[in-house]
């Protein structure tokens, strides 16, 4: 094996690596939408909200792992030539990315979210968390679309 194959075993081995080690979580848009009885989904459901409660959340932008991947990309870049810089590039990238994410999460950054309680006109409860109620007030006739309640 000469010292090229080397170099891309080794950097996919790290891909690798660093790809089992992702995490499964949510992504931070789908993180702060949950539900009672009914998963989320693209259908428009009506109800009227039951309460309105500010909290805190913890969670990331993303904007770690943006900056992470942009500058693990940027190092893989210098790594070997042709085929095997452009695999250290995308390996840099993912794991740049990872440990952009995981800095990110580990500054504590948290941030205040509203969850809104909404009973639904079939008699179910839908709860849904958003960074914003607007105009929102408890009573108010909503839809909610895609885990998030607008006024109707």
């Amino acid at each position: 094996m000469n010292a090229a194959h080397s170099k891309l075993a080794l950097v996919l081995g790290t891909a690798a690596v660093l790809a089992g080690c992702a995490s499964s979580a949510p992504s931070p848009s789908s993180a702060y939408s949950s539900s009672y009885g009914a998963s989320a989904s693209a259908i428009t459901e009506y109800g009227r909200i039951d309460a309105i409660e500010l909290t805190r959340a913890n969670g990331t932008t993303g904007g770690g792992a943006v900056v992470g991947g942009v500058l693990g990309a940027l190092a893989g870049n210098q790594v070997g030539s042709g085929s095997g810089r452009t695999a250290a590039t995308v390996a840099g990238a993912a794991g740049g990315a990872l440990i952009g994410n995981q800095v990110e999460a580990n500054r504590g950054a948290t941030r205040d979210v509203y969850q809104v309680s909404i009973r639904l006109d079939n008699g179910d409860y839908r709860n849904v968390t958003q960074d914003s109620v607007a105009d929102l007030r408890v009573g108010d006739r909503v839809r909610v679309v895609d885990g998030r309640a607008y006024r109707y």
